[in-house]
Formats: C-alpha cells, sequence, structure tokens
C-alpha cells in the first residue's frame, strides 16, 4: 500500500517536472522564467529524494579491465 503511495507522488513529481519544462520552451518574462526554474530544481530535489527513499538499492559498475569483460593478465 505504502508504495502505491510513493509511486503516486513520483508520477506527480515527474509530471510537474515535464510541465515546467514544457513551460520554459514558451516565451516568458525574466520573473516568470525565474520562477519556473526555481519550481523544476526543487520539483527535481523532491523526486531524486523520493526515488531514493523509496528504491534505495545502488548498483555500482565495476570498474576496470573486469568491466570491459577482460581477464586479468598474469
Amino acid at each position: 500500500m505504502m508504495l502505491d503511495a510513493d509511486l503516486a507522488r513520483i508520477r506527480a513529481h515527474r509530471n510537474n517536472i515535464h510541465r515546467y519544462q514544457r513551460l520554459l520552451r514558451t516565451k516568458l518574462s525574466e520573473l516568470e522564467r525565474q520562477f519556473i526554474e526555481k519550481r523544476l530544481i526543487e520539483e527535481q530535489s523532491s523526486l531524486n529524494a523520493l526515488a531514493a527513499e523509496t528504491f534505495p538499492i545502488v548498483f555500482a559498475r565495476p570498474q576496470g579491465r573486469q568491466a570491459a569483460g577482460l581477464a586479468a593478465e598474469p
């Protein structure tokens, strides 16, 4: 049940981000543009925090020769 609520909040933030990005492609006054850019940053931060809280799994990328699928030379 909690996951459904978190996913709904993630969708809402994502929809707001898309709406603000569309608005930024329109003709706006400098004050309007500043307000929307600020709201966009706030929405992105909220989305990132919620996603990290909801899905705390982090996948680390292997580094070096093993990442390329190459065996270490003897």
